[in-house]
């Protein structure tokens, strides 16, 4: 069943007539999730010297970077949410809210007093695609005369199934319900007869965990040092923990180590994966049993030490009945 659904809209750029009168272009909008980050980086930085860069969001002023001092100015409210590399102009904003969606102007002053500009914008979502709960709606929009509109995902031609569905003037795609196939880059090319222009989406699928494993030994020695790796698939990453017997730990990492066993680490592990943004969790269970092994350490257990000296004293005594069974022989031949 397909719970809610996320759009999201391509904008033609520089081919058909959008800022071609601005000095530094951005090929195209960008687009990220809540929390997340994004870098707007124009395509041509200036070659020319440098003296001031600044950003703004709509008519705020993000950033001001003075190049020759190197000193930079953020405005509070962005203080901890933005870098900046002064070698691209690059602009790097964390942690996506909602109300960050918008333009974003590049202004450039360089030295010798030329000044450049250029603008981009954001669209944030709040929600995420999830594999067999979400819908993603792309829709195209361009400017001039347009002869044709072609559908790539990662270069290859996209085409229509019982979940890829086109709109009949093929500028906009629906899939639904989305799977962790649908990840990958979508593009869009509108065509005229003397130009083209081509819009760029990247498609993340969360779906997991599923498949959790766990691999190690089942059964150990006393005293040895263990590990016990859990795995799992899942988009992003899951996150680990552990439980003994039934018994939460403290520990949640993907490893679970112990330094030296003793008979009370035997038992049932159990790993949990979770899901952060799929909001799922799978488990699975190992058997460790720890036994009283060979090399030493308790319950009575011979060393190699005790076993050498059992070996050489049994040798000695067999010697000494050969050479008793000699001596009488001798004596009785006498």
């Amino acid at each position: 069943m397909v719970s809610h659904g996320l759009y999201w809209t391509l904008c033609m750029l520089s081919c058909f007539g959008q800022f071609l009168s601005e000095d530094l272009q951005f090929s195209e909008p960008a687009n990220g999730a809540v929390g997340g980050s994004v870098v707007f980086a124009p395509d041509n930085p200036s070659s020319t010297s440098i003296d001031l860069i600044q950003w703004h969001f709509g008519t705020t002023p993000i950033l001001s970077l003075s190049v020759q001092s190197n000193s930079a100015t953020k405005v509070s409210a962005y203080r901890d949410r933005v870098g900046y590399d002064r070698n691209t102009l690059a602009l790097e904003l964390r942690n996506l809210r909602l109300d960050d969606s918008g333009k974003y102007s590049l202004t450039v002053l360089t030295s010798a007093g030329e000044t450049l500009t250029g603008e981009t914008s954001l669209q944030v979502f709040e929600e995420s695609l999830i594999e067999g709960e979400s819908s993603a709606n792309i829709i195209s929009e361009g400017t001039g005369s347009i002869s044709s509109v072609q559908w790539m995902k990662d270069d290859s031609p996209l085409s229509p199934s019982n979940s890829i569905i086109f709109s009949s003037d093929n500028r906009s795609v629906s899939i639904s319900p989305v799977q962790r196939s649908d990840s990958g880059e979508y593009q869009c090319t509108y065509r005229n007869p003397v130009s083209s222009g081509t819009a760029k989406l990247s498609l993340i699928i969360n779906y997991g965990p599923e498949d959790v494993s766990i691999k190690g030994q089942d059964v150990v020695d006393l005293g040895v040092r263990v590990s016990l790796s859990c795995s799992a698939n899942s988009e992003p990453s899951a996150s680990f923990s552990w439980k003994i017997n039934g018994t939460d730990t403290n520990v949640t990492a993907d490893t679970f180590t112990i330094d030296q066993t003793d008979f009370t680490h035997s038992g049932d592990y159990e790993c949990t994966a979770w899901n952060s943004v799929t909001k799922r969790s799978d488990s699975q269970k190992h058997a460790l049993l720890v036994k009283e092994g060979g090399g030493g350490g308790g319950g009575g257990g011979l060393t190699s030490g005790a076993i050498a000296g059992i070996v050489i004293g049994v040798l000695v005594a067999v010697a000494g009945i050969c050479g008793l069974i000699v001596y009488l022989t001798k004596t009785y031949k006498m």
